[in-house]
């Protein structure tokens, strides 16, 4: 069978993935750590048994006593129990801030949702989940193994990469309530190898947008009126940034206007962006400060600085003068086909260090949001715009503009150091990667065969 599942680095996590099969109502054994949480939104609630991803029910004692939790798995709360008691709350509370900012939002929410599912599989067992038997640990895992995708029985539910992640959220928490890891045990580590060995298959890989592939996409861009020309701006603006940037659904998702700042290019005097990226799945902890350069593009249709700037024009409207402003704004005459908007462009006061989201939501009514697109809505963009395009939605996510940014630059020519710089690899290997993605002939000895 082949997994359900993405690219090993996809930020795309089950709610409450896993073999589970509990039975409702079922009386559950102190399962979860004190300092357990809440599902995320999307996940079970409290409120009776919930199905779980791949059809299985959590039982809702467990998700009681998750509910009653704080908002990391990784916390010893018990720990945090004594500090308050010998120190002030503002001290402990203090303390639990910066335990909880050690990991970044994405694992926890993944460990979060693994912590679930081995709780709930532990309590319809009849087994304790902390601390947990090594057997306990290696049957749930093999359990998981077998599980099928709900909608397609001939594939698997969960990579092995997967359930390499569900072993390490039980660690964490092991390791954050001080107890010994029952996944360092040979029955634990021998059945993941197992399970690596039998599923041999190439890992299913998002494809990369290419430049031809994009401007498919940016065709099915919705009618520039109002209450479809907002979201118009906002996904042409957002597509292109991620593609020239070379930038991760979650980078995507974290800019602020605040990062963005409009600068020259001294080669040519035309502007360009300079992207200020924060903490990042390579950079978590921000302290590199990583900054990607967006130049303007050749035709206004692709170019990122346009796109930026009427998006831009777009928040400000309706920043002054809300929807009403918006629709003002879009049914403004358009400008001349072929002419770039960035020429004339100088600037937003919307980065006035207040944070302020650059991508937000925008409903079918054109009304814009406060809240930020999340990681998985910018994968949901691409998927969509695909689909639109006649193209498999399943082969692409939000990985694929910074696929597509690699593989476009390479077939343009660009060396491995260029790639590296702006899409920030550390490592060559993986860019010569989509380097033979994008020419598998390139200093391949078989053009020298003679045949």
């Amino acid at each position: 069978m082949e997994t359900a599942e993405g690219s090993a680095d996809s930020e795309d996590v089950p709610t409450t993935a896993g073999p589970v099969r509990a039975a409702p109502g079922a009386d559950a054994p102190p399962t979860a750590p004190t300092g357990a949480a809440a599902p995320e939104e999307g996940a079970a609630a409290d409120t009776g048994d919930r199905e779980a991803a791949g059809g299985a029910a959590v039982p809702a004692p467990v998700l009681r006593r998750l509910a009653a939790g704080p908002h990391s798995v990784l916390i010893d709360e018990r720990a945090l129990a004594d500090v308050r008691r010998r120190f002030d709350a503002d001290q402990a509370a203090a303390l639990g801030r910066y335990l909880s900012a050690a990991q970044s939002a994405n694992t926890l929410r993944a460990y979060r949702s693994d912590w679930t599912a081995f709780s709930a599989w532990c309590a319809a067992e009849g087994r304790r989940a902390l601390p947990a038997d090594p057997v306990d640990v290696a049957v749930y895992l093999a359990a998981a193994a077998e599980t099928v995708h709900p909608h397609d029985p001939a594939r698997w539910a969960l990579a092995p990469s997967t359930l390499e992640r569900k072993a390490a959220a039980i660690a964490a928490v092991h390791g954050a309530q001080g107890l010994a890891s029952p996944t360092r045990s040979d029955v634990v580590r021998m059945t993941l190898r197992g399970i690596r060995r039998s599923r041999r298959a190439a890992p299913r890989r998002k494809r990369p947008l290419l430049l031809a592939t994009l401007e498919e996409l940016l065709a099915h861009l919705p009618a520039a009126d109002h209450p479809a020309g907002a979201a118009r701006r906002r996904d042409a603006a957002l597509l292109l940034t991620g593609f020239a940037g070379a930038l991760r659904r979650s980078e995507l998702a974290a800019l602020t206007f605040d990062d963005v700042t409009l600068e020259t290019d001294y080669r040519t005097g035309e502007p360009l962006l300079l992207v200020r990226l924060g903490a990042t799945k390579t950079d978590q902890e921000g302290r590199r400060g990583d900054r990607v350069a967006l130049p303007r593009g050749r035709r206004p249709h692709t170019c990122p600085l346009c796109a930026f700037a009427d998006w831009a024009d777009v928040r400000e409207a309706h920043r002054d003068a809300g929807t009403p402003g918006v629709r003002a704004l879009l049914a403004a005459p358009a400008r001349e086909p072929g002419l770039h908007r960035c020429h004339t462009y100088t600037g937003t006061d919307l980065a006035d260090g207040t944070g302020r989201p650059l991508f937000v939501a925008v409903d079918r009514h054109g009304h814009l949001k406060d809240t930020a697109l999340s990681g998985r809505a910018v994968a949901e963009l691409v998927k969509r715009y695909a689909r639109r395009a006649g193209l498999d939605p399943d082969d692409f996510g939000g990985h694929s503009l910074r696929a597509g940014f690699a593989t476009q630059a390479a077939l343009g020519g660009a060396g491995d150091r260029e790639i590296m710089r702006q899409g920030r690899w550390s490592n060559a290997q993986t860019v010569h990667g989509y380097i033979r993605t994008a020419n598998p002939l390139e200093d391949n000895a078989v053009t020298r065969l003679g045949l």
